[in-house]
């Protein structure tokens, strides 16, 4: 019986992309294979993820309890691991977000570290210097001590390759799926309960992203209105507010579009499906992404889907969705007002993308896992 370990700091405390994929990973590998022991390390755990994997008695939460383990936390899972496994064993552990554990000796426990992406050596500028040094060591760490690197898209695996000259051979590149609730149509009476409450337009297009530069929102304002397309749709973005928001609104109000442009809230995650299956098409402008996990939610959620050139978007996308150079607003004007305006086209889109998203389903990525846990163990 393999023991797992898992680095579980996000699963149960992040709402983001991070805190996603740590819960998909460990929420896929329970349930696709109960007979293994799980242990699940994090120094805290919020009430809002604290039943987020599948109740099992081969599942244990291992905290810090006592002493200076307790007081320093968020410590304790870079510089404590090392004694943490002399009571708590594992055969490998898996750090799930681009760092491991300083200390480990080199064969126990083996590690896997995934590395999502390496946006901040692309756009440096749109970090801090301190937060670039501390990013760019824990990757440089993780590749060196790790016995295998997961990457989370081909590109990723190529700026691993590019930026840290890191093997191929040492790479394995494993996809993940969307949450499981985009794998459901809502009800009809889901739908309007939803557009009631949040006062949704008819026909919107839909935009779901933290709003910040990186995501490149202005140009998805900027071609919707330079096309006309405000005239017969609105647009409805759903993200955190960064400074970078008020450019967005300096836009709306310059060209007197409050009444067609919508930023949302924060949306309890049960009712974001609901918002994607109520649009009329899914655009996700981004310069750079370590793969695009809203990409795959519009997909599973039945909306053709645009978005750029480069990077990991077409992985995300497949084939039949249109992708944009992300400066190109005029294009991107034009690719929505054809993907608005064609039935045929749209159907092609949706058909085409649903079946591009069972790729990513947890069935295939449990068992890639699962077939290379069992390779690292062996080595």
């Amino acid at each position: 019986m393999i023991r797992i370990g898992y680095d579980a700091k996000r699963a149960f405390n992040n709402t983001s992309g991070l805190g996603n994929y740590s819960r998909f990973v460990i929420s896929s590998m329970i349930r696709h294979n109960p007979d293994q022991q799980y242990l699940l390390f994090t120094p805290k755990v919020s009430s809002l993820f604290d039943q987020f994997y599948p109740s099992a008695p081969s599942v244990q939460v291992v905290r810090p309890v006592r002493g200076l383990q307790k007081k320093l936390a968020s410590l304790w899972r870079v510089f404590g691991m090392q004694r943490t496994f002399l009571k708590h064993p594992v055969d490998i552990y898996h750090g799930l977000s681009n760092e491991l554990p300083i200390g480990l000796t080199q064969n126990y426990p083996k590690t896997i570290v995934t590395i999502h992406d390496l946006i901040f050596l692309r756009f440096p500028e749109l970090y801090k210097p301190l937060d670039r040094l501390i990013y760019r060591q824990k990757v440089k760490y993780a590749c060196q001590h790790s016995n295998h690197i997961i990457a989370i898209s081909e590109q990723t695996k190529a700026d691993l390759i590019s930026y840290f000259n890191v093997r191929s051979s040492h790479i394995s590149v494993v996809y993940q799926d969307c949450d499981p609730a985009f794998h459901q149509k809502c009800t009809p009476a889901q739908l309007q309960q939803v557009k009631q409450q949040y006062r949704l337009p008819q026909q919107y297009v839909l935009s779901v992203g933290t709003l910040e530069q990186r995501k490149n929102q202005l140009l998805l304002l900027r071609a919707w209105h330079g096309q006309g397309l405000h005239h017969s749709t609105s647009i409805v973005f759903v993200g955190r507010r960064t400074p970078y928001a008020a450019q967005l609104e300096a836009f709306v109000q310059q060209h007197g579009l409050q009444q067609k442009v919508h930023f949302l809230p924060y949306i309890p995650f049960q009712e974001l499906p609901a918002i994607f299956q109520l649009a009329s098409l899914f655009v996700y402008p981004s310069l750079f992404e370590g793969f695009g996990i809203p990409i795959v939610e519009a997909l599973n959620s039945g909306i053709p889907v645009i978005s750029s050139t480069g990077s990991c978007f077409q992985e995300a996308g497949g084939p039949r969705s249109l992708y944009v150079a992300p400066g190109d607003t005029e294009a991107l004007g034009k690719a929505m007002q054809q993907v608005l305006e064609d039935p045929a086209l749209r159907e092609q889109m949706i058909s085409a993308g649903y079946a591009h998203a069972l790729k990513f389903r947890p069935e295939h990525t449990a068992a890639q896992l699962q077939k290379l846990y069992e390779q690292v163990l062996l080595k």
